[in-house]
């Protein structure tokens, strides 16, 4: 449930201010949705609805990383998550998608139904800009980010040193680190980029990176 719950809280915050909206929640899963799953989405107000598509199989998920699962989970759901999607938009005014950088593929299906896909980052502005820049340090940069020998200076961020970067990209050779530059490739495709943090926390960050409409 790792970053369902940001999401949800994003989407309380959203309808807070914006009553007349509604929010759908799109939740794919490997097996069955587990009972505190459930629970949480089935305790959230009636304006917050939520659809779990049908249930990837572990087995077409053995061995691979934790995180190329999420992708491969996502990749697999995409057949089911077009059918909740045409049906919704039967039947709502759906305008928009918000979604997990992880499951930047759903970019295909939201350019297919004509629907405004936003990116929603779930950890911290500072995470926003190593994401943004990556392709530019994987073009600049031959070694491991971990044996530079000095601190990466990322825009309006303090100095970091390679080591305490995330963790995708601390093997540059690894299938995992791939998947994460392509999906950050992929961010200047999206009409937006949600991120969650506030102003006193990381403001140089949030001003470097550009326009910004503060959800208090």
């Amino acid at each position: 449930m790792g970053h369902l719950i940001p999401l949800i809280e994003f989407a309380k915050a959203l309808l807070a201010l914006h009553h007349g909206f509604g929010v759908t929640c799109i939740v794919p899963t490997i097996g069955y949705p587990s009972e505190a799953m459930k629970a949480v989405l089935e305790g959230l107000p009636t304006n917050i609805d939520h659809v779990f598509l049908p249930p990837v199989s572990p087995k077409d998920l053995e061995e691979a990383h934790p995180g190329i699962q999420i992708s491969l989970t996502i990749t697999l759901s995409l057949p089911s998550l077009r059918v909740v999607l045409k049906s919704l938009l039967e039947t709502t005014r759906l305008v928009a998608l918000v979604f997990d950088p992880f499951a930047s593929e759903v970019l295909e299906v939201a350019k297919e139904l004509q629907l405004s896909p936003y990116f929603f980052i779930p950890t911290n502005a500072m995470v926003l800009s190593l994401l943004l820049h990556l392709p530019t340090l994987d073009e600049t940069i031959p070694c491991e980010y971990r044996d530079l020998p000095e601190p990466l200076k990322l825009p309006g961020c303090i100095p970091i040193h390679g080591k305490d970067l995330i963790n995708p990209v601390q093997d540059r050779k690894s299938e995992w680190y791939k998947l994460f530059l392509r999906n950050a490739k992929r961010f200047p495709l999206v009409e937006g980029i949600m991120v969650n943090t506030f102003i006193d926390l990381e403001g140089r960050v949030i001003k470097t990176l550009g326009c910004v409409w503060m959800l208090k």
